[in-house]
């Protein structure tokens, strides 16, 4: 890689590597594991099944939204650019800031420490305490634990790194194949609840829900439904690296996401069928507690290797697609120099790759997978619901940009999405503030890193001057 280099990334993911970004790092370890967190909240299958489609239907409008927006402004970053382009530059440098150490690496985090949760199963030494630090600083104010498993989580981030570090194309044939295989092991899991269980005893006349219905619980069950809706937006920030993207980046949004609430609903529908209320509530793993119903330890274990292939497809997803953004903040000068180069033999932002890693790679460390997951939903859809609004300020402010795909249902579509994010929002930050303000916190710490590279930015380069034709300070 030579120091000055100025090398672009190659737009060799076609079709079905878009597809499978949407599909591969939407369905990862939630579908598997949130059922039960959310009956426990909302206390009954139909107002279960009431939170998975409103949290179905509020992605649907998000990525409705979201086909124009990638459609008219295919470049690296995603979201970076959107915000760049309604509200100015500081709002696309807080987007990158907060997903290189908050969302993303949080992300990556959490799924990798999902899969090492899986493959206790098989190796339940993985689960063992290796070191304890005597500070009161982990999960609900405990000692921190460190555990083999985590280890093992940080090995396999370091694997997929090395994997998407040597080009583009090469990772997404692997999303592809890895996308594929877990779809038909989804597909199957459901077809054997809905074909071969056994309907479970009804419950008896006059039992009542698990918990009684809240505000704040159908709020927190969709917190969880959410997580496992999350990634829709993802293969738009690979959008400068997807072939006609003016026609792919539309149908992989809006065909990605219409047929993961299909295999959510599907998957609820199977679970019910076999497993009472009560025993969703008492199992974690409630697609393992359903086959094992079913075809007994076999069953359980094959639930074990599914999750795991559809955790390594959403891991390897948000690698890929996770390290476009600090990649496209530090190419405009708003991030380390090194970041924003892309390798002269591969065609990646390499440095990126490795640096959003390391930090996943210590965030592993950090605490337990339903902590991870309420910080980076929360930091999430802050800027998710500014990202949507972002289809009605460009409309107002730039309408002659070339917008080859534009938004079913404007305005109403983006509106409802950013009013239900702000319901959401603040839901969450009652529900669980801790999580929460370390969220706002970690977003609000990179203004002060925004003004200092700003300030290197307007020193070094003259104004009207290519972002590639500068040096982005060190």
């Amino acid at each position: 890689m030579k120091p000055n280099s100025r090398y672009e990334l190659k737009r060799d993911l076609g079709p079905w590597a878009a597809a499978s970004i949407v599909v591969g790092t939407v369905i990862g370890s939630g579908i598997f594991l949130v059922p039960h967190d959310m009956i426990l909240r909302v206390g009954t299958p139909r107002w279960m099944f009431v939170v998975w489609i409103f949290g179905g239907l509020l992605t649907l409008a998000g990525a409705l939204s979201y086909a124009e927006l990638a459609a008219a402004i295919p470049e690296a970053g995603g979201e970076y650019a959107y915000l760049r382009e309604a509200y100015g530059p500081v709002w696309g440098f807080l987007y990158s800031w907060t997903q290189m150490w908050v969302a993303k690496s949080g992300s990556i985090a959490t799924l990798a420490t999902g899969f090492f949760y899986y493959l206790t199963n098989f190796f339940p030494a993985l689960d063992g305490v290796f070191y304890r630090l005597p500070l009161l600083i982990g999960p609900h104010g405990a000692p921190l634990e460190f555990r083999w498993g985590q280890l093992f989580a940080i090995v396999l981030i370091a694997a997929l790194a090395w994997l998407n570090y040597f080009g583009v194309k090469l990772g997404g044939e692997v999303q592809v194949a890895v996308t594929v295989v877990k779809v038909v092991l989804i597909v199957a899991i459901i077809v054997a609840g809905l074909g071969l269980g056994s309907l479970h005893p009804a419950a008896p006349a006059g039992a009542v829900p698990l918990t009684p219905l809240t505000a704040a619980g159908f709020f927190a069950a969709l917190v969880a439904a959410l997580w496992a809706y999350d990634g829709w937006n993802n293969v738009a920030m690979v959008a400068s690296e997807v072939r006609d993207p003016q026609r792919n980046l539309p149908l992989a949004l809006i065909g990605g996401t219409v047929g993961v609430i299909v295999i959510y609903l599907l998957a609820n529908a199977a679970y019910f069928l076999v497993l009472s209320p009560a025993e969703v509530g008492a199992n974690p793993r409630v697609a393992g507690e359903m086959m094992r119903r079913i075809l007994g330890s076999p069953g359980a274990g094959g639930v074990s290797i599914a999750a795991m292939i559809s955790i390594f497809a959403a891991l390897n997803g948000s690698i890929l697609t996770g390290s476009r953004v600090p990649y496209a903040a530090a190419r405009e000068g708003y991030f380390f120099r090194a970041i924003g180069r892309v390798d002269e033999k591969h065609r990646t932002p390499g440095m990126s790759i490795l640096a959003l890693c390391a930090w996943s790679a210590l965030l592993v460390l950090s605490g337990g997978y339903r902590q991870l997951f309420t910080y980076v939903i929360f930091a999430s859809w802050i800027l998710y619901g500014m990202a949507t609004a972002a289809v009605i300020v460009l409309r107002i402010k730039q309408p002659d940009l070339y917008r080859p795909y534009r938004t079913i249902g404007y305005p109403l579509v983006p509106i409802l999405f950013v009013l239900v994010a702000g319901i959401f929002i603040v839901s969450t930050l009652l529900d669980s503030p801790r999580e929460s303000l370390m969220g706002i916190a970690l977003i609000l710490l990179g203004l002060p890193f925004y003004a200092y590279w700003s300030h290197r930015r307007g020193a070094g380069v003259a104004p009207g001057n290519s972002p590639d034709d500068m040096e982005p300070p060190v």
